[in-house]
């Protein structure tokens, strides 16, 4: 089979390899589609994603397939089975997993990450992080269960989403596409997305139903804002978010910084508006409530896969030679239905 093995920093290689046998617990899928998305371009940079990806490892943890084999032991998958993966694998042993907080398990183990991922035509998973996806839910759409639940996780670790709240999402990447659609699920009615350029703010505010669109680089954030979701990462959108804040707000740092990063706050304004800033790391126990929403048509991501590209394309996009624009996925096998 191919692998797209990353050799180096910012080195990958195409390789011929067996097909993968599945231990016991695992199960063995052929690849549809893997997304690509910025824990790759930072991990192909030799910068850490959830966990450090020591090379030589193949990549990509937004992936979907077919099941082709299972391990003796797996009684809940069968060939032939379409499914996505939940590549965050966690020990269930540490501090961390015994008060439920899995996001911070101290031996986070992650398909794409720090075992063989999707970017080859064949992978294995424990079958305790496959998900079986449902006949209304392409393969194509199922690659992006992974992104979409980093933003349900977000949801989750909300306090008390009210109807009345109005929320600002700074930037409007692919994930603030996701945010906007998340927000508007779990009954947010009044919605303002930032961006930088006019024409895709008002596609956008069409597509999303956006209440209120703002161009940062000709005019200033008008108001301030119940939720804000941070999803840009940088120093200027991170202060902004608390910036635009009512009391009581809450600020959701979603958008991942450098390592060593930092940003000013005011910390009076903190405790005099009594805020809650927090960051949100990867997805536990969000696939269940993306399958729903995908299921139900409330996130619709299919308009904003903008880029198909094949295994040969991949390192192109991450080293910049042949950037993409939007939300990319590899077209590994889309023969598969």
């Amino acid at each position: 089979m191919k692998a797209l093995v990353m050799t180096g920093k910012q080195e990958m290689k195409m390789e011929e390899r067996e097909i993968p046998t599945p231990k016991d617990n695992e199960v063995l899928i052929e690849t549809a589609y893997a997304g690509i998305c910025g824990t790759d371009n930072a991990l192909f940079n030799g910068l850490p994603g959830s966990a450090d990806a020591v090379p030589p490892i193949v990549l990509g943890h937004e992936n979907s397939g077919v099941v082709k084999a299972v391990g003796k032991d797996v009684t809940n998958f069968k060939e032939g089975d379409r499914v996505s993966v939940d590549p965050n694998i966690y020990c269930g042993k540490c501090f961390y997993c015994h008060i439920g907080l899995f996001e911070e398990c101290d031996n986070l183990s992650a398909v794409g990450v720090t075992r063989d991922g999707g970017l080859e035509q064949y992978f294995t998973a424990p079958d305790t992080v496959v998900y079986h996806i449902p006949d209304s839910v392409s393969l194509k759409e199922a690659c992006s269960m992974e992104p979409i639940s980093c933003g349900v996780h977000t949801m989750h670790i909300m306090d008390n989403i009210q109807p009345h709240m109005n929320a600002l999402i700074i930037g409007d990447g692919y994930m603030a596409k996701i945010f906007a659609q998340l927000l508007r699920a779990y009954g947010v009615q009044d919605i303002t997305m930032t961006g930088r350029h006019d024409d895709l703010l008002a596609q956008e505010q069409k597509q999303l139903n956006l209440n209120h669109v703002v161009n940062t680089t000709k005019e200033e954030i008008p108001s301030n804002y119940d939720i804000v979701i941070e999803a840009v990462g940088t120093p200027e959108t991170q202060e902004a978010a608390v910036k635009h804040t009512n009391k009581g707000a809450q600020v959701m740092m979603f958008g991942v910084g450098a390592p060593g990063q930092t940003f000013s706050m005011n910390t009076y304004e903190i405790f005099k508006k009594q805020l809650t800033v927090k960051g949100s790391m990867i997805n536990p126990n969000s696939f269940e409530d993306t399958l729903a929403l995908l299921e139900s048509g409330a996130v619709d991501i299919t308009p904003f896969q903008a880029n198909v590209i094949s295994l040969d394309e991949v390192e192109g996009v991450l080293n910049h030679t042949t950037p993409k624009v939007g939300k990319t996925v590899v077209a590994v096998n889309p023969d598969l239905k």
